[in-house]
């Protein structure tokens, strides 16, 4: 096994526990390929950490467990899909792995992945098989890489950005994925299934170095041995747009066009973030800087350069710190700059001006694609893909893909859009979904629900602290009653929920974010704004789920009172200051 050097080592703190794993894993291989053989129930953390980097984590059903006895084991499994992009085969084996090793459902993430949920330990090397058989991949979505690369889900065919969108979030995908032989040895005894040819330029900038980027004669020759000190998400967008959450991720590239619609290059951001960890104030939710612009030809290359810069000098003791948000705040956006500068070889051009706003857009409902066919964005609540009752949301998804053999892209929302559509299908599509109870006109959905989103939470996350998934639709029915009652009923505002602080659904970009803290209880976070381009505050550490009217009903009331025409819920709270809120909530008699 060739072993990269060491990254560059800027303290003398003992690297953690993780980083001896990687390093002794050979490349991801073990203790995954030996555990997977032996016949027990789950896997040991060891081979925990690095099953991660295979797509995969360890979970339990936390409503199973009893003193005494063993937990109730379980995968959860997630799709590396760049852009969201599905093909109707993967579609239909995901279907069918659900009700064969899954819960019976799917779930949609908030990077544009399925996830599939009570797999067992046996089941789980079928479940891959069948997954990268089907031109899919778990590959390096978990663990210390870049996971899946994010893109404006809108198939649209007449607009040229978003093409150059998701034809470079796939290119970024394919360069910064693992290059280890293990993902194939351990769950398809070896056989390599081609599923895409990669582009040649990616190739080629992959072994490219010079300017220390690249370790040669290394299995992983951008990641080493070591890996990433932590997760790196990255997301490729257009002006304008900002259905990706771009001020959220480590990277996003901006897609930056000439009056012709010619691909020139790409404005840069770095360093958001949003995990953190209660009642540790050295970690913080961070909105993304802007960097630099890279032309076309060099894009490669300096994301290599940025990627490197996180790898050589990111946290490697302490993986509480260990995000490139920390990296960038606590050296300064000028410092990130110079070592970003020296990997990548030149100086970095000053970021291009961007006339347009970036706003959020969900693109639900019937739209024209461009090229003569329809799109079609489905809402489906907190992602979760299931039949249950009259709502047979899994079965109508199921009867499309089959009878009109449509490609899919899921949204960074928890949505999913139908590509291609041919209009003369419309009226059959509709019947299908109208008969299985599933809404097609995005204005026959509650605007709170159709602009929130929730994380997983219990009972499956070993993380989470409170509920999520299961809670937020009463929350969302409480909050319309209480905005009805103040004299608010058509008012909606972007409402996030997470069962603890890593933020998975995004809470700290939201108007009103609700983050687990203790039992049945919230963190409440005010202040973003509904194009997520702000971050949110912590207004309150403690608010019980029981108290939720008690506590919203004077903010709703002062926010009726003293808004300015057109303002949202969370411009409001962020204007008129956490002070005077605190001030009319203590003072407000009902």
């Amino acid at each position: 096994m060739v072993k990269s050097a060491p990254p560059p080592t800027t303290t003398t703190r003992k690297p953690s526990k993780v980083e001896g794993l990687k390093e002794d894993s050979n490349f991801l291989r073990e203790p995954v390929a030996t555990e997977l053989l032996e016949d027990t129930t789950h896997f040991s953390e060891e081979a925990v950490q690095i099953l991660k980097f295979h797509g995969s984590y360890q979970q339990d059903n936390r409503d199973n467990r009893a003193k005494g006895k063993e937990k109730d084991y379980q995968m959860m499994l997630r799709t590396r899909s760049p852009g969201g992009f599905i093909p109707p085969q993967l579609y239909l084996t995901l279907d069918k792995l659900a009700d064969e090793y899954g819960n019976h459902t799917l779930r949609a993430t908030t990077r544009q992945g399925f996830q599939l949920h009570g797999i067992l330990k046996k089941n789980l090397k079928p479940t891959i098989a069948a997954i990268v058989k089907s031109m899919g991949s778990t590959l390096g979505a978990c663990g210390d890489l870049n996971r899946n690369v994010m893109a404006p889900p809108a198939p649209f065919k007449n607009k040229p950005e978003y093409q150059y969108a998701w034809e470079y979030a796939n290119n970024i995908a394919d360069l910064l994925t693992p290059q280890t032989g293990a993902y194939y040895e351990i769950w398809l005894d070896g056989e390599k299934v081609i599923s895409g040819e990669e582009n040649p330029e990616v190739v080629a900038a992959r072994q490219k170095n010079g300017t220390g980027t690249v370790f040669h004669d290394n299995e992983e020759p951008i990641y080493g041995t070591h890996y990433m000190p932590r997760k790196f998400k990255a997301s490729v967008t257009v002006p304008g747009d900002n259905s990706i959450d771009l001020y959220t991720q480590d990277l996003t590239l901006v897609v930056i066009t000439n009056k012709d619609g010619e691909l020139q290059g790409f404005n840069v951001f770095a360093g958001g973030g949003l995990g953190r960890t209660h009642n540790k104030e050295e970690t913080f939710a961070r909105a993304a800087d802007p960097i630099c612009y890279v032309q076309k030809d060099d894009v490669y290359e300096l994301v290599k350069a940025i990627v490197a810069t996180q790898r050589d000098y990111g946290d490697r003791s302490d993986r509480r710190h260990a995000r490139l948000k920390y990296l960038i705040n606590d050296w300064g956006v000028e410092k990130f700059r110079s070592k970003v500068e020296e990997y990548f070889g030149k100086p970095l051009v000053p970021f291009k001006f961007l006339a347009k706003k970036f706003k959020y857009q969900d693109f639900l409902g019937w739209h024209e694609q461009g090229d003569g066919k329809l799109f079609l964005g489905i809402s489906i609540d907190n992602g979760r893909v299931k039949d249950e009752g009259s709502f047979q949301l899994k079965t109508a998804l199921r009867e499309i893909v089959e009878k009109f053999n449509l490609t899919m892209h899921l949204t960074p929302h928890q949505n999913l859009i139908f590509c291609d559509i041919t209009p003369e299908n419309k009226a059959e599509i509709e019947a299908i979904l109208h008969r299985c109870g599933v809404v097609s006109d995005p204005n026959n959905i509650d605007s709170l629900v159709r602009y929130g989103m929730a994380c997983p939470a219990l009972p499956t996350c070993g993380l989470a602290i409170t509920e999520s998934e299961r809670i937020i639709p009463t929350f969302m029915e409480r909050i319309r009653a209480l905005l009805k009652k103040v004299g608010l009923p058509k008012t909606h505002f972007v409402i996030r929920m997470t069962g603890c602080p890593n933020g998975c659904a995004r809470p700290y970009m939201a108007e009103l974010g609700f983050v687990g803290s203790f039992t049945e209880s919230y963190q409440v976070w005010l202040g973003g704004c509904p194009n997520q381009t702000r971050l949110a505050r912590p207004f309150t550490e403690r608010m019980h789920a029981d108290d939720l009217e008690k506590f919203l009903e004077p903010l709703f009331v002062f926010f009726k009172q003293s808004r300015k025409r057109g303002e949202s819920f969370g411009s409001f709270c962020d204007r008129v200051g956490f002070d005077a809120l605190r001030e009319f909530s203590e003072s407000y008699q009902g």
